[in-house]
């Protein structure tokens, strides 16, 4: 069951990289709200990350898909599908000209995904302490 626990390190480990690259979104969103940071370069460090972003969700979900846990799965590929529509659409960069128009919506989708992202990091942690302690038995 050595391979369960893996499961479940690389996980949280991939979690923990989604939730450091939202919050850089996020900070650098206040930091221009606030104006200690121009628009462009404010947006050009957000886009920077975001397709590292997408990958990582990518790799996430199909490690929870390739592994066998179903729920875990079901619960990540909600984002995986916003994630990609967004991508299609070609919404998934932010426009440098509309950035203060869309200062709040993107805020919130980030803070959105923040919170999503804590909730997948604390399931997670779950379903490792309940690997670990069934190895116990």
């Amino acid at each position: 069951m050595v391979g369960g626990l893996l499961v479940w390190l690389i996980a949280f480990f991939l979690l923990v990289a989604l939730l450091v690259v939202v919050a850089y979104q996020l900070m650098c969103l206040a930091d221009l709200e606030f104006d200690y940071i121009n628009p462009y370069d404010s947006a050009s460090r957000i886009n920077y990350v975001v397709l590292p972003e997408f990958v990582l969700q990518g790799i996430l979900s199909l490690l929870f898909l390739l592994s066998g846990h179903w729920f875990m799965f079901l619960f990540s590929t909600p984002v995986l599908y916003y994630n990609v529509k967004l991508y299609q659409s070609r919404h998934h960069l932010i426009d440098v000209t509309e950035i203060f128009n869309l200062l709040n919506r993107e805020k919130k989708r980030r803070l959105f995904k923040l919170i999503y992202f804590v909730s997948l990091l604390f399931l997670s942690l779950f379903w490792m302490i309940w690997s670990v302690m069934e190895d116990d038995d």
